[in-house]
């Protein structure tokens, strides 16, 4: 490992397993080309079950994980658990984010902070994508809470899948098989900008992502590749990723469009 290594922090939910494993995993692509290496470094707060009751403990519970973070030190903080962020209401992204920042204020280190609640939103305007399909694993009261604040970010939600998995464990043992499936199924209409394969940091995603998009033919965007686009432009880097997808080509990172 190089000294040079990049260090990244996740605040993730207790039962996530999915971001500790696809983010270094497109991390590691990246330096297959670039030579670039990058350690992670992970706060866990409490989550069992995809409930508002439990979203909300887990926000109330991130200051202190990213403050432990902070002294790792890592030079950027992402916060990976979407559903928790946008159960709050339209625009909390932005609102989560300077909450973390405030907490880190009386730190020695002022690391960067994203979220991807965030990063799904400024990854899908990224590309121009003004009308899309999700796939959620969300209950489907959770799941309209989540295409009504990607619509409230002037994003059309044309179709939405809720798969209705409440137990976050489960929900990061959903074969990929299942999103193909419903991404054919979502995808057989010609008005789509582009694709959520997965609206959730735990569904895993990242073995078809490219697989989907060359069978629909839009970008094909998920929670953990607009994450990781999200950090790399906060450690100062260009967005591109081999295998990640349209969103984080080469071109795409250069001109904004896919």
């Amino acid at each position: 490992m190089s000294d040079q290594a990049r260090r990244v922090g996740l605040i993730v939910p207790s039962s996530n397993t999915t971001m500790e494993t696809e983010l270094p995993e497109l991390f590691r692509r990246r330096g297959l080309t670039t030579g670039e290496s990058f350690t992670w470094h992970s706060a866990r707060a409490r989550l069992s079950h995809v409930t508002a009751e439990e979203l909300d403990r887990m926000v109330q519970a991130s200051d202190v994980a990213a403050q432990s973070l902070a002294d790792a030190p890592v030079e950027v903080i992402a916060y990976a658990c979407l559903v928790a962020v946008m159960a709050r209401g339209p625009g909390a992204h932005r609102d989560v984010q300077a909450r973390l920042e405030g907490a880190l204020e009386q730190s020695p280190r002022q690391p960067p902070v994203v979220t991807s609640a965030g990063a799904l939103i400024d990854g899908l305007q990224a590309i121009g994508a003004r009308r899309v399909a999700m796939i959620t694993p969300y209950m489907r009261p959770l799941a309209e809470l989540v295409a009504d604040y990607v619509r409230a970010e002037e994003i059309e939600v044309a179709d939405l899948v809720a798969l209705e998995v409440s137990d976050n464990v489960e929900v990061g043992r959903i074969p990929s098989h299942v999103l193909v499936e419903q991404a054919r199924r979502v995808c057989d209409r010609d008005d789509l900008d582009a694709l959520v394969l997965s609206a959730c940091v735990q569904m895993p995603s990242l073995e078809v992502v490219e697989l989907v998009e060359g069978e629909v033919g839009i970008p094909v965007v998920t929670a953990a590749t607009a994450t990781a686009r999200s950090i790399l432009l906060a450690l100062g880097l260009s967005p591109t990723v081999a295998g990640g997808g349209r969103m984080l080509a080469a071109d795409v990172a250069a001109t904004g469009a896919p």
